[in-house]
Order: structure tokens, then C-alpha cells, then sequence
């Protein structure tokens, strides 16, 4: 596939913005501040294990090793030790952004841009140095937006986003601004869903197995346009707007006059936040929590970068219905005092026993919030 043409003045400027805040918080080490968290009555957290360098998505393993993986720092990590001391390895290191992990069948899939990696039988070679074998090498290397959260779905394939390389465009090569998915071996990769921006986190309803996603809305139409979406997709071929409207009324001022004849697109489920950065989700299906909690959606807001008044950095939840999203509201926060941040969630996973794990690609941590009942 080709590489993405430039885009403008405005994407350069990005990129050049993401390059300095990588390099600002590469030299940064938050302190912690568990007790800025406010959480709901019951609710605690506590860190999971420390010093995992730009944790990003999370993976179970059969064996209860925790897959983790990163961006900037071009790690994969292991952390194992059960209910004791936990122990974080490095089992690959020097990858391209390899930010999503997906575990199937005894095999870790690392996505590394324009690659999916596989290593085989992974909780017995932990320590031995793994070498991967290449599953496909058919996407594009654009960096911009090009890091992918992957997992596999209900039908035993696996789904791998295509972000926009670009803050709003309208690239010629379809790949680009989708879901895809592919079979296990790399073969059968087709376009699953359309008009997605830049998806960062999905997850399927345990009861409808309908795929569900968070996307980032553009940039630059000020503090409070457009929301970031939460969006369902029950079947294949729907489309999600992009790049020609946003949210579920706002036309792009320069391609909504580009759009196409006979244009039709889904609404979202659910408008969040604008400029959230919502990241990764996951539909409830512990038993540690309480009953109201069974089967909503968890989502990490990693936090605005370019707003006037910094918002996000905390954990949102969605209640749904069916392919209906009921309600939205704060589950925890407190990563951010003020206009200061000193952590930001970024992926969500359910713990064996039923706790909610979020990785924190600032503090380079890995919380675990639980539920404690209490005793009359």
C-alpha cells in the first residue's frame, strides 16, 4: 500500500507537537498520587505493578500473565506473579509503536504500524527471547495516527484500525480512516467498518456481540467541537462519517462539500467529551463489582492536549442497551489537579478476579481498582 501524501501546514504542526511532548515526557517522571483519586463509595485502587515505560494496551493470557504494550518506547511487556509480587519483563523491545497486544490461542499478536507480529506458545517461551514471526505486513507505515489497538472478536478474527495519517483528509487509498480485520494467519483482510477517524480501543457487547468503539474527533474547531464519539457496529459496511461530518451534526467546513453522492453515515451511539481522547474500553463482565455495574463500558480518557482548559484524564462509563447507549457519566478521576496532570489512562482490562486494571502511559504504571463490600 502507498504512503500517505502530506497534508498540509496543520498536520506537520501536529507531528511537530507530538514530537515535543514525547520528548518532554520522556524526561518526566510523575510522582503518584493515589489519593487524588476519587472514586465511587466501596471503590479503591491501588498500583498493579510499576516501571512499565509507556504502558498502553493490555492482553490476558491463559496462564494469568498480563500483556502490555507501548508507543514511543518500543517495548512489549509481560508481568506475571499471580496474587504476590509482580514482576514486569521486557520480552521484545526496539518494535515501531507497537501500542496494541491481542492474545488467541496460546499467541501474542503485537501490532508494530505497518506489521502484525506473532509470538507463538508465548507464556512458555517468556523468558527465552521470543522471536515473531510476521502475520502481514499490509498496511501503511504512516506514523501519524498509524499505532493500532487490536483484538480479536467473536468470530475468531482479528480487527486492526487504519487511523487517518492526518488530522482531517480524504486519502484515495480506502484503508485509511477504518476498522479492518483479518484472519488469524493474516489471510481473508477485508474493510469491516468506514468513516473511523482514529479508533484507539474497542470491545464486543457479551450479550449482542456487537462491536462497539471509541473514535477521536478531529482537532482545531475549537475547545468544545467536536465530541469524541463512542460508536456501535453490529454489522459489516457501516460508516461512521468521517472525514465529511463529525459527531452527529457537524459538517466539516472544508469536506462535507466533498462528501459523496448519496452520503449516508451512522450517528453515535454516544457523544463524549470533546477532545477527551477516549482510548481504550471494555464492556464489564467481572463478578467483583456490583450489579449495576455488570456489563457496562469502561473507558480510559487519556486527556486533551490542545485545549485552553485541560479535560479527560479519568475513567468514563457507558451504560447500554442493546445497540443503544443509555447514559454517560465519571467513574474516576483525579490524574489531573488543576491544569496539571500526573498520569493518564489509556487502556482498560478485567482482571481474572474481577478488578478493573487501566495502564497509565505517563506514569508508567499499571493501577488495579476493586471493590470492597462493606462489613455491617
Amino acid at each position: 500500500m502507498r504512503k500517505a501524501s502530506t497534508t498540509g501546514i496543520a498536520t506537520a504542526a501536529m507531528l511537530i507537537i507530538g514530537i515535543l511532548l514525547a520528548a518532554v515526557l520522556a524526561g518526566r517522571t510523575p510522582e503518584i498520587h493515589l489519593e487524588d483519586i476519587k472514586l465511587p463509595e466501596g471503590f479503591k485502587i491501588q498500583v498493579y505493578c510499576a516501571d512499565i515505560e509507556n504502558a498502553r494496551e493490555m492482553a490476558k493470557g491463559d496462564n494469568g500473565t498480563l500483556f502490555v504494550g507501548s508507543k514511543e518506547k518500543g517495548n512489549v511487556y509481560a508481568i506475571t506473579g499471580g496474587n504476590g509480587i509482580k514482576k514486569a519483563i521486557i520480552i521484545a523491545q526496539g518494535l515501531k509503536l507497537p501500542a496494541g497486544v491481542a492474545f488467541y490461542k496460546g499467541d501474542l499478536y503485537v501490532s508494530a504500524v505497518d506489521r502484525i507480529l506473532k509470538y507463538k506458545d508465548i507464556e512458555n517461551h517468556l523468558y527465552d527471547k521470543p522471536q515473531p514471526e510476521i502475520v502481514s505486513s499490509a498496511f501503511p507505515s504512516d506514523e501519524h495516527h498509524g499505532w493500532k489497538f487490536i483484538k480479536f472478536g467473536p468470530d475468531g478474527k482479528l480487527y486492526v484500525p487504519v487511523g487517518a495519517p492526518c488530522n482531517v483528509c480524504l486519502e484515495k487509498d480506502p484503508v485509511y480512516a477504518t476498522i479492518m480485520r483479518m484472519n488469524p494467519d493474516g489471510t481473508g483482510l477485508e474493510i469491516f467498518a468506514g468513516g473511523v477517524r482514529n479508533t484507539v480501543g474497542f470491545d464486543w457487547d457479551p450479550l449482542t456481540k456487537a462491536l462497539w468503539f471509541t473514535d477521536n474527533g478531529r482537532d482545531w474547531m475549537g475547545d468544545n467541537m467536536p465530541p469524541d464519539e463512542l460508536n456501535c457496529a453490529p454489522e459489516k459496511g457501516m460508516n461512521f462519517g468521517f472525514p465529511f461530518i463529525h459527531g452527529s451534526d457537524i459538517k466539516d467546513p472544508v469536506y462535507w462539500e466533498k462528501r459523496p453522492a448519496g452520503f449516508t453515515f451512522t450517528k453515535p451511539a454516544m457523544e463524549l467529551g470533546p477532545h477527551v481522547a477516549s482510548l481504550g474500553m471494555r464492556f464489564y463482565t467481572g463478578r467483583m463489582f456490583p450489579p449495576e455495574y455488570k456489563n457496562v463500558i469502561f473507558i480510559a480518557e487519556h486527556g486533551s492536549w490542545n485545549r485552553s482548559r485541560k479535560t479527560g484524564y479519568r475513567i468514563t462509563m457507558v451504560k447500554t442497551q442493546g445497540n443503544r447507549a443509555l447514559s454517560y457519566k465519571v467513574f474516576c478521576e483525579g490524574w489531573k489537579q488543576g491544569e496539571t496532570e500526573w498520569g493518564r489512562p489509556d487502556d482498560v482490562e478485567i482482571a481474572d478476579d474481577g478488578s478493573l486494571l487501566v495502564s497509565d502511559d505517563f506514569a508508567g504504571v499499571i493501577y488495579r481498582i476493586y471493590y470492597e463490600k462493606k462489613i455491617q
